[in-house]
């Protein structure tokens, strides 16, 4: 099968002075996808890299650590690819750093109330990671695991998968979880996640990218649209209180296309940002339009569609300039937006929000679709 030549070109990013290495298509053609070492763990175990590449040169690189999206490179309205997602160059930044770029969340993305849980009357205690509560899946998480990979299905995929084992990170049951990443020609990223049990456990798997649709600088000036007229009002740290509750009138009213700096600053009492679950309009569990982002100079647009009940809106409020990204781009407070598809925070603590908990002889099953486009001119 003929694959897409992929040479290195510079790109330059006037706005923070960094030059850095760019895939440029040379041939329209086939997809492809590619493998090589990402490095080794600190214990000696070998990492792989996955390059998807579709046929308009669009590329996508995956890890197993994680089952992380390491960097994704789009084109603007002149056809001039830039790295959209925060990313780091080496293996052991992602061992070290504490921002959960681009990886896959779990057991339970997002919080848990005072790492507690009752599940069939059995209580359970999970690691407060984030004190006073658990985040994404514990202190080894699925973002800290690596996972097993394959070539495929198709011609720009791979397959990742993990069997967390029953009391790993507190939580019951043996869990196993496949993730499939494609890279489809419509310059469509699909991410679609499986997982069976053999006990009652919660699940609720994500994708943390932080996107930046320019490449560089912050995202403040992105125009976001959000397909939610609610959220959950949360507490102090940020834990659900049980309502849900209209956005209009808001700081987290998006209905319409609205800069996200707009506002931002009414929220920095609770997150310093935005870190908040909308929750979207839907009926049923097919795949549903979520959210758009527009980027006015570069003129590229995301458009997200779910089979999730909710997105987790943050705007990288934690980001402090201490971490560097590839190229050598420095992560300033929003540097990158996430919208992450999931089910609620703290869900298996509220009967009243959709479940999270599955169970033997059930399949979880959830899909999330990031297409790329671009505007002709700048809108304002």
């Amino acid at each position: 099968m003929a694959h897409v030549r992929v040479a290195v070109g510079i790109l330059c990013l006037s706005a923070s002075a960094v030059c850095r290495s760019a895939p440029t298509s040379q041939q329209a053609g086939t997809a492809s996808v590619e493998q090589r070492s990402f490095g080794r763990t600190r214990a000696g175990v070998d990492v792989k890299l996955f390059t998807l590449t579709n046929a308009n040169g669009m590329v996508a690189k995956v890890a197993e650590y994680g089952a992380t999206l390491t960097q994704l490179w789009v084109p603007d309205r002149a056809g001039k690819l830039a790295d959209v997602v925060l990313g780091y160059e080496r293996l052991d930044d992602y061992v070290d750093a504490p921002f959960f770029l681009g990886a896959t969340l779990g057991r339970v993305a997002n919080r848990i109330a005072n790492g507690t849980f009752t599940l069939d009357g059995q209580a359970y205690t999970l690691a407060t990671n984030r004190a006073p509560n658990h985040l994404h899946g514990g202190v080894r998480g699925f973002d800290k695991r690596i996972w097993k990979s394959h070539a495929g299905p198709g011609a720009a995929a791979v397959t990742l998968t993990y069997v967390s084992s029953d009391g790993e990170e507190g939580y019951p049951g043996t869990l196993s979880v496949m993730v499939v990443y494609r890279l489809t020609d419509a310059n469509e990223l699909r991410i679609d996640y499986t997982a069976t049990t053999n006990k009652p456990t919660p699940i609720n798997l994500t994708n943390h990218s932080f996107f930046n649709l320019a490449g560089s600088g912050t995202i403040l000036d992105h125009v976001l649209t959000v397909n939610a007229d609610r959220y959950t009002p949360v507490t102090a740290t940020l834990i659900p209180t049980g309502e849900i509750t209209s956005v209009l009138g808001t700081a987290l009213d998006f209905t319409q296309p609205r800069r996200i700096g707009a506002r931002i600053d009414e929220m920095r009492s609770v997150a310093n940002g935005y870190d908040h679950n909308l929750v979207l309009n839907r009926r049923g569990d097919t795949l549903t339009f979520a959210a758009r982002v527009e980027e006015p100079t570069s003129g590229r647009a995301l458009e997200i569609r779910t089979t999730e009940p909710a997105v987790q809106f943050f705007t990288g409020n934690r980001f402090d300039g201490t971490f560097v990204g590839v190229g050598g781009v420095v992560y300033n407070r929003h540097a990158g937006f996430a919208l992450e598809p999931q089910h609620f925070p703290d869900a298996i603590n509220h009967p009243h929000f959709p479940s999270v908990v599955l169970r033997p002889g059930e399949t979880f099953r959830s899909t999330t679709v990031y297409r790329f486009t671009t505007r002709s001119t700048d809108h304002g």
